[in-house]
C-alpha cells in the first residue's frame, strides 16, 4: 500500500523524473538513501515507470482529435480497428450517446481530415462527431510543455531513443551507450530537456494509486475556453485537458479511486464559472491507450 511519502515522491518524478535524489530527499524530509530505496521499490513494483516523454511536435503530431462515434451493431470490431490505427492513441468502449471514443494525433489538419474519412469507413460505424483540439493543458501520459527551436543531430536522436526507454538512466551509461563522453552527453542530455524536446517524467500505473475510475466528460463553456481550461487545468482528478473547437468547447478525463470521489470532482467542475454546460461518459473498456514514450520511440530516427 502507498503512503503519503510515495505519492509525494510520485508527484515529484511526475515533473521531473531525473530528479537527484537528494533534492527528492530535501523534498520528502528522508534521507537520500531512504529515497533511493523508496524509487527503486515504486519502479520494480510496477507503480512508476520513468520515461522520457517527445514532444509530439517533433515528430510532426501536433494535431490531437477526439472522435466520438455512432455505431450499428457490436462495438468490439469497431475497437480492434481502431486499435489497429498508428494515429489512434487512444480507444475506448463508452456509455452515453456514443459508444465508442477515440483520439487520433496526425501533423496537421489535411491529416486529420484524411484519418476522419477512413475512420468513418470502419465497421459499424454511422456517423462520428469531432473535437479538434486547440490547446493541451493537462496530459498524465504525454508531454504538454513548450518547445523552442532546434536542431538536432544523430547523437541527440540517439539519447533521446535511450531516454524514451530509461529516463532515469545515469550520463555515465548514456555516454557509454552513444560514445560520447560524461560531460558532453550530459550537455546534451540538458539542452534536449531545456527545449522541450524530451520531458522526463514518471508514468503511474492507475490501479497503484486506487485510480480504477475513468470518466470523460465535453464543456460548453461561456466566454473564452481558454481561459477556463487554464482555470481547470491544476484541478484535482483532471488527467487530461484540453481546449479547442467543434462539438465541444473543452474536453478532459477524471481518473478516481471510487465512484464518490469521481462524482466530487465532476460537482466541482459543474461549478467552475464558465461552464455552460456538461456532457459525461464512462469508459467501459479501454482498448488502446498509449503512453508517453511507448508511442515515441518508433518515430524517432535510428
Amino acid at each position: 500500500m502507498l503512503d503519503a511519502v510515495d505519492a509525494a515522491l510520485m508527484r515529484a518524478l511526475q515533473g521531473d523524473g531525473r530528479a537527484t535524489f537528494q533534492a527528492l530527499a530535501d523534498g520528502v524530509g528522508l534521507s537520500r538513501t531512504a529515497v533511493r530505496a523508496r524509487v527503486r521499490q515504486l519502479v520494480q513494483s510496477g507503480a512508476i515507470r520513468i520515461v522520457g516523454v517527445l514532444h509530439a511536435g517533433v515528430v510532426g503530431m501536433e494535431v490531437l482529435g477526439h472522435v466520438s462515434f455512432r455505431v450499428s451493431g457490436p462495438v468490439g470490431p469497431l475497437l480492434e480497428a481502431l486499435g489497429e490505427r498508428e494515429a489512434v492513441t487512444f480507444a475506448a468502449q463508452s456509455a452515453g450517446r456514443f459508444p465508442a471514443i477515440a483520439q487520433v494525433r496526425v501533423a496537421d489538419d489535411a491529416a486529420l481530415t484524411k484519418e476522419l474519412a477512413e475512420l468513418r469507413s470502419l465497421p459499424g460505424v454511422d456517423g462520428a462527431e469531432v473535437f479538434r483540439a486547440n490547446a493541451v493543458y493537462k496530459d498524465a501520459h504525454s508531454s504538454v510543455r513548450e518547445l523552442r527551436d532546434i536542431e538536432l543531430d544523430a547523437l541527440d536522436w540517439r539519447l533521446v531513443r535511450k531516454l524514451l526507454k530509461d529516463g532515469r538512466a545515469s550520463y555515465a551509461d548514456l555516454a557509454r551507450q552513444v560514445g560520447l563522453s560524461q560531460a558532453a552527453a550530459r550537455s546534451r542530455v540538458v539542452r534536449l530537456l531545456n527545449s522541450g524536446v524530451v520531458h522526463v517524467t514518471a508514468l503511474v500505473e492507475p490501479s497503484a494509486v486506487g485510480a480504477n475510475e475513468q470518466l470523460g466528460f465535453g464543456l460548453r463553456c461561456r466566454g473564452d475556453a481558454d481561459a477556463l481550461g487554464t482555470a481547470m487545468a491544476n484541478m484535482g482528478r483532471i488527467s487530461f485537458l484540453a481546449s479547442g473547437f467543434g462539438r465541444y468547447d473543452v474536453i478532459g478525463t477524471l481518473t478516481a479511486p471510487d465512484r464518490c470521489q469521481l462524482v466530487e470532482a465532476l460537482e466541482r467542475i459543474r461549478g467552475t464559472a464558465g461552464v455552460a454546460h456538461v456532457e459525461t461518459w464512462d469508459h467501459l473498456q479501454v482498448r488502446k491507450e498509449r503512453r508517453g514514450g511507448e508511442r515515441s520511440v518508433g518515430w524517432v530516427p535510428a
